[in-house]
C-alpha cells in the first residue's frame, strides 16, 4: 500500500503554510520547533534563494474555494513514462520522486501530469514535486496545516 495525501476542501482556508512548511522542509534553514510567524519571516527573507514548494494552494477566483494541490503518486504514474532521462521514477515504498542529478528540464512530466502536480523546481533545472517528506516522518504540510485540512492515507 503507498501513502498519499489527500485535502479536505471544506476545511482549508487558503493561509498557505502548507506552502511556507513545504519550503521550509526542504530548505537549508532549520531551526527545531520554529514557531508559524517566525517561518513566514524566514520564508520573506529568503525568498530569492528559496525552494519551489512541493504543493501549491489552488484558490477559485471570486469564491471561498480553496484546496492543496500535490502529487498523488498514480498507480500508472504518467510522469515517469514521459521522463527522457529516468529522473522521475517510483521507489518501492510506492513514492514517485525525480532525481535532480539526472533530470535535464526536458518538462516532459509537468506536461504528462494529469493533476498539474509537477512544476519546475527553484533553479528552474530540474523538476519539483511532493516527495512526502518520509524522511520526517508525515509531511510537513500535513503537520503544521493549522485546520487540520490534509491528511496521509494509506491507499
Amino acid at each position: 500500500m503507498a501513502k498519499k495525501i489527500f485535502p479536505k476542501e471544506d476545511v482549508c482556508v487558503g493561509c498557505h503554510l502548507c506552502e511556507v512548511y513545504c519550503v521550509y522542509a526542504h530548505s537549508k534553514y532549520k531551526k527545531p520547533n520554529i514557531k508559524a510567524h517566525e517561518l513566514v519571516k524566514l520564508y520573506i527573507k529568503h525568498k530569492d534563494s528559496k525552494p519551489t514548494p512541493k504543493i501549491l494552494i489552488e484558490e477559485k477566483s471570486g469564491t471561498w474555494t480553496t484546496f492543496a494541490l500535490q502529487c498523488r503518486h498514480c498507480d500508472d504514474a504518467p510522469c515517469t513514462k514521459a521522463c527522457i532521462t529516468g529522473a522521475m521514477k517510483r521507489l518501492e515504498d510506492g513514492r514517485i520522486i525525480c532525481d535532480e542529478e539526472k533530470c535535464v528540464g526536458c518538462w516532459s512530466c509537468i506536461m504528462a501530469c494529469p493533476h498539474g502536480a509537477v512544476r519546475r523546481g527553484e533553479n528552474k533545472k530540474a523538476a519539483s514535486k511532493c516527495d512526502l517528506c518520509l524522511e520526517l516522518g508525515e509531511p510537513a504540510c500535513v503537520k503544521n496545516c493549522p485546520n487540520e485540512a490534509l491528511e496521509v492515507k494509506e491507499v
